[in-house]
């Protein structure tokens, strides 16, 4: 991987210095020729491109070396960067363009101000979400790795783009919501806030066999292989709603760690023991 990394590195510095040497020996532009500058222009943009692209791969090298991070690693500032570098490329492709047309990118923004107020209008909610982003990324409300629950939707943080969240749940579903979105809403970040609570909520028909004190025993024991990764005394079972046919519960315990997976585990089994218990307990009913 570090060998990669230097061949890339070396490579953009190559680059660069060719695209210096080219633009540095063309000094007098025959402007009347279109060929001419087209060639100034486009060698200066890639230039400009690649040169900024270079200085972010430095620095992004000697980043992870002081944060002790693989090369290929991301986290909040890399991500942020990133989507720095890919807003201002997309700014200077415009202006190029506009400056292969031969047009006078100061005066036209001049000139048509009332429309640039309308297009602003227009991508209001785009260029919103664009700055939720930033704020998200660089104040380190969600990072990546960490996961949260945003609004209706939980699941692992996997990439924060220029307008977008991705969030992976606990079915392998890639959610997609926009930073603006992520900003306004009720955020729960599970990483950050250590919270090792966790809550198994169900529901049972009114009339279902047993006490409440038996189920929670049943539960506990089914999960006693984890009694090492669980504390013993977080065990509760508590009535949330009593409703006409159901009976609302929510069993909780505490982890000694955040650990998603063995959560995910511990869910699964607490499931199928509340299943099995409903169905044990049917089948006696019929044996009387």
């Amino acid at each position: 991987m570090v060998r990669k990394v230097l061949l890339t590195v070396l490579a953009k510095s190559v680059i660069v210095a060719v695209l210096a040497f080219l633009w540095w020996t063309h000094p007098f532009v025959d402007w009347v020729q279109p060929w001419s500058r087209f060639f100034y222009n486009m060698t200066a943009f890639l230039l400009f491109a690649t040169g900024l692209n270079l200085a972010i791969s430095l620095l992004m090298i000697a980043y992870r070396m002081r944060k002790d991070m693989p090369y290929n690693g991301q986290d909040n500032i890399t991500t942020g960067v990133q989507n720095i570098y890919v807003l201002i490329i997309a700014l200077v492709i415009i202006f190029f363009v506009l400056s292969l047309w031969g047009v006078d990118v100061k005066t036209l923004f001049t000139s048509l101000s009332i429309v640039a107020a309308a297009i602003a209008i227009v991508s209001k909610e785009f260029i919103s979400s664009i700055i939720a982003g930033f704020v998200i990324v660089f104040s380190k409300q969600l990072s990546i790795g960490d996961y949260v629950k945003i609004g209706d939707q939980k699941g692992k943080v996997i990439d924060i783009t220029l307008t977008k969240l991705a969030l992976l749940n606990e079915d392998e579903d890639l959610i997609f919501i926009s930073n603006d979105a992520a900003y306004h809403s009720e955020v729960i970040n599970y990483t950050q806030g250590e919270i090792k609570r966790v809550s198994i909520s169900f529901e049972l028909n009114s009339n279902f066999q047993g006490t409440v004190e038996e189920l929670e025993e049943n539960l506990i024991k089914e999960l006693s292989e984890y009694i090492d990764q669980i504390d013993p005394l977080s065990f509760n079972l508590r009535v949330v709603d009593v409703k006409k046919d159901s009976i609302a519960f929510k069993f909780q315990y505490s982890l000694d760690k955040i650990d998603r997976l063995l959560e995910k585990e511990i869910k699964r089994k607490t499931v199928r023991r509340v299943l099995n218990y409903i169905k044990s307990k049917a089948s006696k009913k019929d044996g009387d």
